[in-house]
Formats: C-alpha cells, sequence, structure tokens
C-alpha cells in the first residue's frame, strides 16, 4: 500500500515548480504592462519629477493607475485632497481582492500577509485566482511569485520611460495609454465563464462610461457595484459554452 506522505508529495508541486509556474503565467501580463510602465515613467517626468523620484514612485507605491492618476493631476496642479480621494477610489477595488485572499492568508505570518498585500495587482490576482481554480489550493509561493515578477517589469519599465522621457520629447502622446485598457481586457475575458460574470462585466462597463460624464471621480466604484449587483441577481450556475 503506496505510502500516504509520499502520494501527498507527488500530487503537491515543489516549490520551485511552482515559483516556475507562476513566472510563466504572469509573463504575458508583465509584457503587456510595459508600455503603461513606460507611460508613467516618461509622465512623471514631464510634471517635473526627478529620475530618483520618479522611480521611487514605482518601488514603493507600485500602483500603476493610482500613480498614473496622481501625475496627471500633478500636471494639472490638482490639491492634495483631490489626489488622495481620486487615488483611493482607484485602489478601492483592493478591498474586494484582499477580501478574496483573507480567508486564505489570515492563519499566516504578519510578514508573510504584507508581503502579499504590497504584491497584490488586479494581474497577480487573476492569475493566482486561475491557479486556485486549477488546483483547488491557494499557494502564498504561487502568489508571490507572480507577484514579484510583475513587481521587476514594471520598475524596468517605469526606468525605460524614465530614461526615454529625458531624450524623447511628448512621449506621453504616443497612444501608450492602450496598454492599461488591452492589460484589463486581458484579465478580464478569460474569467467569462457563465451568463452572470457576462452580465456584471457588461452592465460595470456600461456604468461607468455612464457615470464617468457625471460623477468621474466615483464612477469607478459605482460601477464596479453596480456590476457585482447585476452579477449577484442573474447569478446561475450554468455555464456559457458549456
Amino acid at each position: 500500500m503506496p505510502n500516504s506522505t509520499a502520494i501527498a508529495r507527488e500530487e503537491t508541486p515543489s516549490d520551485f515548480k511552482t515559483m516556475y509556474q507562476a513566472i510563466v503565467d504572469i509573463f504575458p501580463l508583465s509584457l503587456a504592462v510595459v508600455p503603461w510602465g513606460i507611460l508613467c515613467g516618461s509622465l512623471a517626468i514631464t510634471v517635473g519629477l526627478t529620475p530618483l523620484q520618479a522611480q521611487l514612485m514605482s518601488l514603493l507605491i507600485f500602483a500603476g493607475a493610482a500613480q498614473l492618476a496622481a501625475l496627471t493631476m500633478m500636471g494639472a496642479v490638482g490639491s492634495l485632497s483631490s489626489m488622495f480621494s481620486s487615488t483611493f477610489v482607484i485602489s478601492s477595488r483592493h478591498l474586494l481582492y484582499s477580501a478574496v485572499f483573507r480567508e486564505h492568508v489570515r492563519k499566516s505570518s504578519l510578514g508573510l500577509r504584507c508581503s502579499i498585500a504590497f504584491f497584490l495587482t488586479d494581474e497577480m490576482f487573476a492569475v493566482t485566482c486561475a491557479y486556485m481554480a486549477k488546483h483547488k489550493r491557494f499557494s502564498p509561493v504561487y502568489a508571490l511569485s507572480s507577484g514579484i515578477t510583475f513587481y521587476v517589469f514594471w520598475n524596468i519599465a517605469t526606468f525605460t520611460g524614465i530614461v526615454a522621457g529625458q531624450h524623447i520629447p511628448n512621449l506621453e502622446h504616443l497612444g501608450l495609454e492602450f496598454a492599461i485598457a488591452a492589460t484589463f481586457i486581458a484579465i478580464v475575458i478569460p474569467t467569462i465563464k457563465n451568463r452572470s460574470t457576462l452580465i456584471s462585466v457588461i452592465s460595470s462597463g456600461i456604468s461607468a462610461i455612464v457615470l464617468s460624464i457625471f460623477i468621474k471621480e466615483y464612477a469607478l466604484i459605482a460601477a464596479t457595484f453596480i456590476g457585482m449587483f447585476c452579477g449577484y441577481l442573474t447569478k446561475e450556475k450554468s455555464v456559457i459554452n458549456e
């Protein structure tokens, strides 16, 4: 009769294999975000930050959408309160991400929880959830490996933008911001597997567009709740094309 411990070891991949899988899974999204990082770095130089300040923004804050929003408001000489409120609303989606991971990490050490919280991005959340759905378990090694890989790519892209921003004029007008939309589309589309999710995506997308006309600062968070509510009302077990 086979030893149960040996079977468990066979079913559970080694940390090295888990790290490798995380790097492979996050790699496409890491490449997709490079134009976004370049834009962020170049815009930081354009609004008057020093190269060191611009790089530290990515090293310490590590929040692409919030960084771009803050930099845009700096360029427009917006108030500090408006900058904080805007970045808070944009980053509020991470409250939902952390709620998903909470039960899996609440018994872990403070250091591990803080590390996962720092590296938690839309991309890391997406690939980690896909891993959980496939393997029916949460892996801190996988989450951190994917998050750190993305962090490295983001900072390299930011550095590239900082250097380019000092030598290539009007780099921010080359349409690099399209990478933001492309990245989120790449994250969302694979998760649409049932009708309620599809309705949630469509309703939140339409709501974000409409509400941005009237309440620009709060359109994102309002659209998020509208999408969740619509998804909840239409929740079903059947899977599209199943």
